[in-house]
């Protein structure tokens, strides 16, 4: 395994990083224990889950997923040597808190008691704002983000936030903080502000990124090479389309877009062509197209986790395989090549 720096916290986080969104759904408590017990043996050091998981969310699963891994680490008395990541939900969701759930004071210290009750652990040494309560570009969003808000409130809910995370780190409860599904503009006022009022610096940012979604470059990934908030990329096969498994409408039993209960905007015929080509490049090479996908984000510079998520056990030892793979650099010329034939495809 290979390590990188997570922010300028002094932790050393695998390049790997396991996700965990489908167990308690998708996956059993045996066969979540079953995937930490083979990550961590091969130097997985680094978990990462939220509050609202198993995937699709639902009131049934929310906080399922905690409850797994809080299950595990207290059956296997490593919680030192794991570097554990959660989020608190933003706001949208019915069933978060009465469906009162805002990114403040208040359900801040009611997400870390929660999730530190399932997780069986007196702290979280990351603990993310897993999206914007002003709404972001993500999920799909992009084709009609119009960002209108009232920066000054705005701002005075990241200091509200700040504060309460500086308590909750005084008090032992978490350790650093991250954001996910952030943009440019929010990224620098969390980092601007925290400089300025003497308060917790963000130490990573959590968005997708993968072949074939590469809206991180190139501003969000300048910011996060120089100013040391590095990349923790979900979804970096994207949801597994990148594996062929749905080209051309297939949808295999028990698979994540087959259950998926909410609207997929990443179906369309671009992305079906993309994939394509992805998958011919992989075979023209002979490499297995998911280890190139997941190869392909591991070397990026700006790039301090790559979250691989997993079903079953071939995949996952199949994706923490790909640290030792090195893309020759006629691959990497044909990557570009793909990207500008499809830019942008969903």
């Amino acid at each position: 395994m290979k390590y990188r720096k997570l922010g300028r916290t002094g932790l050393d986080i695998s390049v790997i990083g396991l996700g965990t969104m489908t167990w308690g759904l998708q996956n059993t408590q045996a066969e979540g224990f079953e995937q930490m017990d083979y990550a961590f043996e091969q130097g997985v050091n680094f978990f990462d889950t939220a509050e609202m998981y198993a995937i699709p969310p639902s009131a049934e699963t929310f906080g399922s997923t905690e409850t797994i891994i809080g299950n595990w680490l207290a059956s296997r008395l490593n919680r030192d040597k794991v570097i554990l990541a959660s989020k608190i939900a933003g706001p949208g969701l019915s069933w978060i808190r009465g469906g009162e759930n805002v990114i403040d004071r208040k359900n801040i210290h009611l997400a870390v008691e929660g999730g530190l009750k399932r997780l069986q652990t007196d702290y979280i040494d990351l603990y993310q704002l897993h999206w914007p309560n002003r709404g972001s570009y993500h999920f799909g969003q992009v084709w009609d983000y119009a960002p209108s808000f009232d920066v000054q409130a705005e701002e005075d809910n990241f200091l509200e936030v700040l504060h309460t995370l500086q308590g909750l780190i005084q008090e032992g409860k978490i350790r650093h903080v991250g954001l996910s599904n952030e943009t440019a503009w929010g990224m620098t006022k969390w980092l601007r502000l925290a400089e300025e009022n003497n308060l917790p610096r963000m130490a990573s940012i959590q968005n997708e990124y993968s072949l074939i979604c590469r809206h991180f470059e190139p501003d969000l990934s300048e910011i996060a090479l120089h100013e040391d908030c590095g990349l923790l990329a979900w979804s970096p096969l994207c949801r597994g389309m990148l594996s062929g498994k749905y080209l051309n409408g297939a949808r295999p039993e028990g698979a994540r877009i087959t259950i998926e209960t909410r609207p997929e905007h990443r179906i369309h015929p671009q992305t079906d062509a993309a994939v394509k080509e992805y998958v011919d490049l992989a075979n023209a090479y002979n490499l297995d197209v998911c280890q190139m996908a997941l190869a392909f984000v591991n070397d990026q510079s700006f790039v301090s986790s790559t979250l691989i998520g997993a079903t079953n056990m071939a995949q996952l030892k199949s994706n923490i395989d790909s640290i030792n793979l090195e893309l020759p650099a006629e691959v990497y010329e044909k990557i570009k090549k793909i990207r500008r034939d499809y830019p942008m495809p969903f």
